[in-house]
């Protein structure tokens, strides 16, 4: 049976255009996983599970998890991911959803962002759902609907109301431009101020390859342990903006403007 999964090798950037400049890229990988392979996938491939140790692992208890106070842990991602598609009225049963995130390695991870990309059975786009998390290991869903298709790109420009980075207001702007992945990868999610100037630009470019055994140990090796660099790479930028003196935004400040978020942050009462 052919295997509709694969991995994109890519580059991240990320351009601070205000206060104060700040520039930096990095090399990822990234897996576009058909969420109905999984048990595929598990039985075809040596270096990855579902749900147990390996090189390299889907875990469903790392994605979206409903409801938010009380998730069912009976459900596995796709069901959950339907029930928050039926909630923006999309019935979800028979639509094809492939997942752009990173894997679990050794038993770590940490997505800042994953993709679920939904279509139907000619392959047409339906709907995106954008699976934004923080260091808290918070997450906030955003929702792309056929209004939001423009060609082959889901757009929308809608307030945050999360929190990201201690460098970012909590209801500043996401500008997102999410190409449909194909045999190259172009994301582009952008950050406008109050007042709608564009102030922080970042991109997600990069090209399809096969997931076979060989290449999950090639780009294993090529940057090894990935969730964790990344992870090291994120405070590392901080320091350095924290260095340049730009304005610090406190998590516990306006925790009104952190809305519809999963996995609370709860701050302990003293």
């Amino acid at each position: 049976m052919q295997i509709n999964s694969n991995i994109y090798t890519a580059k991240v950037m990320h351009h601070r255009l205000a206060p104060k400049k700040h520039s930096f890229w990095y090399r990822v990988y990234m897996f576009y996983i058909d969420l109905d392979e999984l048990e595929l996938l598990a039985k075809k491939l040596r270096w990855f599970s579902h749900n147990k140790f390996n090189l390299f692992s889907f875990r469903d208890a790392e994605h979206l998890q409903l409801p938010k106070d009380n998730p069912d842990q009976t459900k596995n991602t796709r069901q959950h991911l339907e029930d928050y598609l039926k909630e923006n009225g999309v019935d979800g049963a028979e639509l094809k959803i492939k997942l752009l995130t990173n894997l679990n390695v050794l038993g770590y991870n940490f997505n800042p962002v994953s993709f679920y990309y939904c279509f139907d059975q000619q392959d047409n786009p339906v709907c995106c759902v954008a699976e934004i998390s923080n260091t808290y290991r918070e997450m906030k869903l955003f929702f792309f609907g056929k209004d939001e298709l423009q060609g082959d790109t889901f757009k929308k420009i809608t307030t945050k109301y999360f929190y990201v980075s201690p460098f970012i207001d909590h209801d500043d702007t996401f500008d997102f431009k999410l190409k449909i992945p194909t045999n190259t990868l172009d994301i582009k999610i952008d950050d406008l101020d109050k007042n709608g100037n564009l102030f922080f630009i970042s991109t997600l470019k990069g090209e399809k390859k096969a997931l076979t055994n060989s290449n999950m140990l090639k780009y294993f090796f090529s940057i090894p342990l990935i969730p964790l660099q990344i992870m090291g790479m994120i405070h590392w930028q901080a320091f350095k903006l924290w260095i340049k003196k730009i304005p610090f935004h406190p998590k516990s400040k306006n925790p009104e403007l952190q809305r519809n978020v999963y996995k609370p942050y709860k701050p302990q009462i003293k």
